[in-house]
């Protein structure tokens, strides 16, 4: 059974002082319900990612609370916990709800507010998605786990820290055009690299920031889409998900994300391609090298070729294989349990030729999102066609 895209919605990223998670989540849902022709008495079932609102909001039972927030109550209701990759789990919970045939309306999505908390709390919150026993007690943070990965990738491969600031500059230069990117500003090379020092190679410029926000996303059945009239341009290809061991010491590579890999294979499969049928990426850019070792896991660049993607301009908007035309995590933010969904609205929106950096007539897009260091991942295949 195909699984239809009817709506999809994102609230601007960056800082709400004034809202709440559930405020900022039904914000982007009543959106993308009234994209759908839908009402929240529609769905079925919710899926919402949210990673550390227990922590910073002191509120579990998501899912429930939103659902009621909404105006849903009729739903199942779940919230989704996969790190930063808890909306990408949802929308793919969702689509194998439909596919099953359990359901035809499945609203999917997620939110976090973490603007409202300080950097400690917000430090301590990430760092949960790190082995607790044998990274944390020792320690580290995401900026020191994946400076570490890119020291790694850097002595194996002869790659330098210009070549990382590349991807932060094409990544600056895509935001500047999103009208809800948090960063939009441009940059270059040497700002990146005289941007503070967070944790060696990587600068400040290097990494995303602290980021409110939430998406959403309406899937439906082929069959209840021709039902109600609706009309549809863009449905699931294949969806596939995989993990690898959570702490980056038990890694038999330090620089080579495992589960991107499997996951990626598994979507392909799914949908039927292989990687030189993808039109345009929107990929898990948290730092500068976590988008060069994706490039790499997906099938787009030989192993150690990554680093000159962006630096060639393969990766551009009008390059061979366009990668974050939103602005990427770098720029749009990364707002962590929205991150997965909102790169689904930005692939929706490439594929029905109405995105701010509009690729030239893409029929294939590719959603990326890491958990933690590389401990899970989830990658979704859209295409054109619909009811």
């Amino acid at each position: 059974m195909t699984v239809q895209i009817a709506g999809v919605a994102s609230t601007e990223f960056g800082e709400h002082p004034d809202s709440s998670t559930r405020e900022l989540f039904t914000d982007a849902a009543l959106e993308a319900l009234e994209n759908a022709s839908l009402s929240a008495g529609d769905v079925e079932e919710l899926y919402a990612g949210n990673f550390i609102g227990d922590l910073t909001d002191d509120q579990a039972h998501v899912g429930a609370m939103l659902a009621d927030y909404l105006g849903a109550r009729q739903a199942a209701s779940m919230r989704t916990e996969s790190a930063c990759a808890s909306a990408s789990s949802a929308a793919r919970s969702g689509v194998q709800a439909i596919e099953s045939g359990d359901v035809d309306v499945a609203l999917v999505g997620g939110v976090e507010i973490m603007s409202a908390s300080s950097l400690e709390v917000v430090t301590d919150a990430l760092a949960n998605a790190a082995d607790n026993e044998y990274e944390n007690e020792a320690g580290l943070t995401f900026p020191g786990i994946y400076a570490l990965m890119a020291q790694a990738y850097m002595n194996e491969f002869d790659v330098t820290e210009d070549e990382l600031a590349a991807v932060a500059v094409k990544n600056y230069e895509n935001g500047v055009s999103n009208p809800l990117a948090q960063r939009q500003t441009e940059t270059d090379v040497e700002s990146v690299l005289d941007s503070p020092p967070v944790a060696t190679p990587l600068n400040l410029q290097d990494c995303c920031p602290i980021t409110d926000g939430a998406s959403a996303a309406v899937l439906v059945s082929e069959s209840f889409a021709d039902d109600h009239g609706l009309e549809t341009t863009v449905e699931f290809a294949g969806s596939g998900q995989s993990s690898d061991s959570l702490a980056l010491q038990d890694r038999a590579e330090l620089p080579r994300t495992r589960a991107a890999e499997r996951a990626a294979e598994d979507a392909y499969e799914r949908a039927g391609i292989s990687p030189g049928d993808v039109d345009v990426v929107e990929l898990h850019d948290c730092f500068t090298i976590a988008e060069i070792l994706a490039i790499e896991s997906l099938g787009f660049f030989e192993r150690g070729e990554g680093a000159r993607g962006a630096v060639e301009g393969e990766t551009a908007v009008d390059g061979r294989i366009p990668i974050n035309t939103s602005g990427g995590l770098l720029a749009k933010g990364h707002p962590v349990g929205a991150t997965g969904v909102a790169q689904l609205v930005e692939i929706t929106k490439q594929l029905e030729g109405r995105h701010p950096n509009q690729v030239d007539d893409p029929t294939i897009g590719l959603t990326h999102t890491v958990g933690g260091s590389g401990a899970s991942c989830v990658v979704n295949v859209l295409r054109t066609g619909g009811a």
